[in-house]
């Protein structure tokens, strides 16, 4: 017998053929896991039990299954895909919809309350952001230009772009051509700040920044702490930090630090982080038809460890140190609407702006060097 609290379930009644119905079943069934995914005939009537689900697994089955026994369209099969796919609880895990329990965790009686008590982002609370949004000039709008951001963002308006996503020079003693990386860490700050508080000033309320970075642990510089402290000591909200794993296991670890003594262990890295911080509020206003995120990718990216490779191709492109246009993707659409402004002050070979054009995102980049902006333009183009 099945315990009904370990599966949801679903009721088509179907009225071709039984014997047809119940072949196309059994094959079904034989493609998963029993404790994952069933069904069973009664009657006129098939009952889905659903643990898991590799809905994608699914499809592709009933597709071939109709193909062999229901050529038109509207059979019980669909109908079994189409009752399934109007179900909006559940997980996602290892690629699958998970529908029992996966919001199992322990609640917090009278969570507003409490959270009103404690004081959330007290250290934002007392911020003079103002609401008042301006329009960003015709000339910056989808434009990817040759400037130090520094000087050139002071000629965009407060409060004119949705969302900041940039990575900022590592100061890792990398080749960006043009660009000296590897300063006295004192004079990075010091520029990267005067940067960022042009980004504060030209983001909407309400809006968001986004920071990729990899600290210098060689240093022993937590540069995504030291960005998260600037930012909220400039009254931003925190609101999350993502971490990207890149799963780049091919350091050679006997050479990290003391081998096998406490003396000095060297601790190795596989992953980078992307702070995320708000202008004044939690919410960013937007219609909802211009969110083009859909439930598979937010329910996946709202973990908040996020696994994808490294960008490969960065030879290519003549860049030490690019993002991959998956990571971009994922910020924008968890973080902006369509038709929103995205700003990227390091656009560097353009990965930002290309992703925020295809997405239907109005873009600005600057970078200081004519060959990267050069690529970037052409990228976008493409």
């Amino acid at each position: 017998m099945d315990k009904i609290e370990n599966f949801k379930t679903i009721q088509v009644d179907f009225s071709e053929d039984r014997d047809t119905i119940a072949e196309c079943v059994e094959i079904i069934n034989n493609e998963f896991p029993y404790g994952q995914f069933h069904i069973k005939m009664s009657g006129s009537t098939v009952s889905v039990f659903m643990n898991t689900l590799d809905l994608e697994k699914l499809r592709s089955l009933v597709a071939r299954l109709k193909g062999n026994y229901f050529p038109a369209s509207g059979s019980t099969l669909d109908t079994i895909v189409s009752e399934i796919e109007r179900i909006r609880s559940y997980g996602i895990k290892n690629g699958r919809r998970v529908y029992v329990n996966y919001d199992r965790e322990r609640k917090v009686r009278e969570r507003k309350q409490k959270v009103s008590e404690r004081g959330a982002f007290f250290y934002a609370a007392e911020n003079s952001f103002s609401k008042i949004e301006n329009t960003l000039p015709a000339e910056f709008l989808d434009t990817i230009k040759v400037a130090d951001s520094q000087e050139a963002l002071k000629n965009l308006p407060d409060n004119c772009v949705d969302l900041v996503f940039t990575s900022p020079p590592y100061n890792f003693g990398l080749d960006y051509g043009n660009h000296k990386d590897g300063v006295d860490w004192n004079l990075y700050f010091e520029k990267l700040f005067a940067v960022f508080s042009e980004c504060i000033r030209v983001t909407k309320y309400g809006g968001r920044i986004a920071i990729n970075v990899q600290p210098l642990y060689s240093d022993f510089i937590p540069v995504h702490h030291m960005i998260s402290d600037f930012f909220m000591k400039n009254r931003m909200i925190w609101r999350n930090e993502i971490l990207w794993e890149k799963n780049n296991y091919n350091a050679k670890y006997t050479a990290w630090g003391s081998w096998k003594s406490p003396s000095n262990p060297y601790l190795k890295y596989t992953w980078e982080f992307i702070e995320v911080f708000s202008k004044g509020d939690l919410r960013h206003p937007g219609k909802s038809e211009f969110a083009d995120i859909t439930d598979e990718e937010f329910k996946e990216w709202v973990n908040a460890r996020w696994s994808i490779a490294p960008e490969r191709n960065m030879k290519e492109y003549g860049h030490p140190a690019m993002f991959p246009e998956k990571l971009a993707e994922r910020v924008i659409k968890l973080f902006s609407f369509q038709n929103d402004i995205v700003l990227d002050p390091f656009n560097g070979v353009g990965t930002t702006t290309r992703v925020a054009s295809r997405l239907n995102r109005h873009y600005i980049g600057f970078d200081v060097s004519e060959k990267y902006v050069e690529i970037a333009r052409k990228r976008v183009e493409e």
